[in-house]
């Protein structure tokens, strides 16, 4: 299936802001390299596709076995399925959700996946260490050979309730969140995969806040953690650590809660916004055992429903599954450094992307979107041009993905399909890691009119060093030899 990108409207924006960038073109390699010779940001920017920049892998292809349509190259191998035995005989948990993935000893990958289980379930996480008896819901942790085998899958946080998604640390451990207000669940706890159930991973880090937590991403330049909250209404919060180290313990020294709310605007609603617009924001204080009702008397924003973070290159991802005038969905940004909130993209079309739920940034610098949306969801591509392209479809019906989360070489993505519980390594013609890109994705460059003229040169210059075209037209203005 070809998903066309009829959602034009981020476009408006772009014709005022001028965001361009120089021609790429996917290769059979899956590289991305350079083409032409642009003489300013204003140059040919076409793909044989008619979408500006990286458009995506092509078509998806069918799957013979009717389990997962991928494009042409890549391809799929399920290493882990819930009712399946693990290593010390314990059944795979169901409902996988959210993961992250860290680099292990001997060119391994350890990822850690959460389990949205309630206190009910058919394939609960056994742990020997639970925070709450009865609570079925926890983590595991799967060890994933240089050739995507898994050699070790074991628990590391049990107790739980409807542990959906939750965020890596900078010091490689997850924190794990609990979507849930009942039976006095509802906090965020941190685990560690290479010491599972310790003490660390049954202690909720209570001043996280007490409410349904979603996601959460930390900003590694200053320690500042953030945090979206499925409800309705929910808020988007923040989390300032009394101790900033980024160390191990440091989050359970506890710190400070606030949730954002909009500074120039009378309204507590974004509903109003457009896309593109940006608008200022203030934090206010709150009493973490009571987050969502004090967001509400000090008239914080009201989203609808706030689901996916990622954190990167300077920029805070997050999407409202529910949310815009179709209720299809919307993607915004926050940027620490000007403390501004931005409408990045919303569907106006169910073609183009319905109810983003899970996402992560790529390697090469798009933001990938799980959808949970009804019907065979897909992953979906967003290019920092807020153009849209599908990556993946699932064939179970009603089945969403979760926790997509790329390994730490950039080669091979690990996805969830929630239900019947399949965890899958993808690999096949990746783009190369970008950096340059992936910090084009959380800044606008200037107006074609007043941008410099790029030669191919300073463009290819850029593309090699992980910069962004601006930072290599500057260095070449004051004087550095390009190479």
């Amino acid at each position: 299936m070809n998903v066309s990108n009829k959602n034009l409207n981020r476009r408006d924006f772009l014709k005022v802001g001028g965001m361009s960038t120089v021609a790429l073109t996917l290769g059979t390699t899956g590289l991305l390299s350079l083409t032409g010779a642009p003489t300013s940001f204003a140059a040919s920017n076409t793909l044989a596709n008619g979408k500006s920049g990286f458009g995506g892998y092509g078509p998806l292809v069918k799957d013979p076995n009717g389990i997962l349509d991928l494009p042409k190259g890549f391809q799929y191998r399920i290493i882990s399925r819930t009712g399946d035995k693990m290593p010390n005989g314990d059944l795979v948990p169901a409902l996988p959700d959210g993961m992250a993935a860290f680099k292990g000893e001997k060119n391994t990958t350890i990822i850690v996946r959460n389990h949205e289980n309630g206190t009910n379930s058919q394939y609960p996480v056994n742990g020997k260490n639970p925070w709450s008896k009865g609570a079925a819901g926890g983590t595991t942790a799967l060890v994933v050979d240089a050739n995507r085998n898994v050699i070790d899958e074991y628990v590391t946080n049990s107790g739980t309730i409807r542990n959906c998604a939750g965020g890596p640390s900078t010091w490689n451990t997850w924190l794990t969140c609990e979507e849930t207000r009942n039976m006095g669940h509802g906090f965020v706890f941190e685990v560690n995969p290479l010491d599972p159930e310790n003490e660390m991973s049954r202690t909720p880090i209570r001043d996280m806040g007490y409410f349904s937590h979603e996601a959460c991403a930390v900003d590694p330049s200053t320690g500042i953690w953030y945090l979206t909250e499925d409800s309705d209404p929910s808020f988007l919060y923040r989390f300032t650590p009394h101790n900033r180290s980024q160390k191990l313990g440091s989050l359970q020294e506890g710190g400070i809660l606030e949730a954002a709310a909009i500074d120039e605007l009378s309204t507590s609603s974004p509903s109003q916004l457009n896309n593109g617009q940006k608008f200022g924001i203030v934090w206010k204080q709150l009493n973490p055992e009571r987050a969502q009702q004090d967001a509400k008397d000090f008239g914080c924003i009201q989203f609808s429903r706030l689901e996916g973070a990622w954190f990167s290159a300077g920029t805070f991802w997050f999407d409202d599954t529910s949310a815009g005038s179709k209720d299809l969905g919307r993607v915004y940004r926050y940027t620490p450094a000007t403390n501004t909130l931005e409408l990045f993209y919303e569907s106006t079309d169910k073609n183009d992307l319905e109810m983003p739920d899970n996402i992560t940034i790529t390697p090469w610098g798009d933001l990938w979107i799980a959808e949970d949306g009804g019907g065979n969801d897909r992953i979906i591509g967003l290019t920092p041009e807020g153009n849209i392209y599908p990556f993946a479809e699932n064939q179970f019906n009603g089945s969403e993905f979760a926790g997509p989360v790329f390994s730490p070489d950039g080669n091979t993505l690990f996805v969830n399909m929630q239900s019947p519980g399949i965890t899958f390594a993808i690999w096949g013609p990746f783009a190369r890691r970008n950096s340059a890109r992936q910090r084009a994705m959380g800044i606008a460059a200037p107006p074609a009119d007043l941008a410099p003229v790029v030669s191919k040169k300073v463009a290819a210059f850029a593309e090699e060093q992980g910069m962004s075209i601006l930072e290599a037209a500057a260095l070449e203005r004051h004087g550095m030899p390009i190479l």
